[in-house]
């Protein structure tokens, strides 16, 4: 398969260094809170948190809201003055909307969308990241990303802290999906999947509950994170994927 580019030209004037991209990272604060990080156990979440690219904050600033539906009832404040803060932050919208500037106009290949969003699983109290679906396979302009007050009070964005997330989608066709409901028991194999599943995960959380030595020590099954079925069900799946490392972005002329 031939190597697919997603292109990322700089927008900030000559001389500024735009936001960094990096590769989106596993760790989250909260899921290292969790005892002994059990919440890295769930691989959805963790392969949500690197399926796409984090672009960071050049600089450390509040956000401050009062409530008020106009631009200037936010403010703003780095915490040492910054030449290109007001190019990258703003109260553009009102309405508790704090813009930011990505920095870039980004191009895909014909037929891909870009997702912008807050990076998956990454919490902020008080504030709420704006996603959008754009269609950078075309567009010849950059779009903004945005978050939105849930209430009035204050809110820190860090320097190195992600404040966009970008991840490719293949959209065109979704208009063809057709969604449709139907009876386990009309699909027989994948409903003796399920039922030996269910088995299995009934028969662990007892032995969890009785204290069994060898369920604890174990501690949680690992079925869909290592990719395999139940024993008796299918061999593991060769095409499970529970590790994403994506490319750093490099610089070509």
């Amino acid at each position: 398969m031939s190597a697919v580019e997603l292109e990322c030209y700089p927008t900030v004037e000559p001389g500024v260094t735009p936001p960094e991209i990096v590769p989106g990272r596993q760790p989250r604060a909260w899921m290292d809170a969790f005892h002994a990080r059990h919440a890295y156990r769930c691989l959805p979440m963790n392969m949500a948190n690197t399926s796409g690219w984090e672009i960071l904050c050049p600089m450390a600033f509040t956000a401050e809201w009062n409530g008020g539906i106009h631009q200037d009832d936010i403010k703003l404040q780095t915490d040492t003055p910054h030449p290109h803060f007001s190019r990258f932050a703003k109260s553009h919208f009102s309405h508790g909307v704090v813009t930011m500037h990505t920095g870039y106009m980004f191009k895909t290949p014909p037929g891909w969308s870009m997702m912008a969003m807050g990076a998956p699983n990454h919490v902020k109290d008080g504030i709420q990241p704006l996603a959008g679906v754009v269609e950078t396979d075309w567009l010849p302009f950059p779009f903004t990303m945005n978050w939105l007050f849930t209430r009035p009070g204050k809110v820190r964005f860090e320097k190195g802290e992600p404040f966009c997330f970008i991840t490719l989608i293949q959209d065109k066709f979704l208009h063809e999906i057709q969604p449709v409901i139907r009876r386990l028991d009309s699909n027989p194999e994948l409903a003796h999947q399920y039922g030996v599943w269910e088995k299995h995960r009934t028969e662990f959380n007892q032995r969890i509950f009785r204290n069994d030595p060898e369920a604890t020590k174990e501690a949680w099954q690992r079925y869909y994170f290592k990719g395999e079925y139940p024993e008796e069900v299918a061999p593991a799946r060769e095409d499970h994927i529970n590790k994403r490392r994506l490319k750093e972005p490099k610089w070509r002329r």
